[in-house]
């Protein structure tokens, strides 16, 4: 049996770099990878404390998380593709939809 605070570590150190991901890169396709990290992170979480009390509403939770990251990896996708069309670039810094 794995240790709870070893789980929680890793998924700590994987939200981290999650996080750091989203604050420090500036390109659509690598914040939304980032985002993905961390709800990985999250389902971790939740898989890990669900084993640890014996229920199954950790692993309920994290595949409803996993239905909502593919909901947002194609909505994303979308608008990244849509904002490449119309501005030819995916960096977050180079896109103003406010200007014409």
């Amino acid at each position: 049996m794995v240790n709870l605070n070893a789980v929680l570590l890793i998924s700590f150190l994987l939200f981290s770099i999650g996080i750091a991901g989203v604050l420090i890169r500036r390109n659509a396709l690598v914040i939304l990878m980032c985002v993905e990290l961390m709800l990985n992170a999250a389902n971790l979480n939740f898989i890990a404390f669900a084993r640890h009390s014996g229920s199954v509403s950790g692993q309920a939770f994290a595949l409803l998380v996993m239905g909502f990251a593919a909901a947002e990896v194609a909505v994303g996708l979308a608008l990244v593709v849509a904002l490449y069309r119309k501005r030819d670039t995916v960096q977050v810094d180079d896109i103003n939809l406010l200007k014409g």
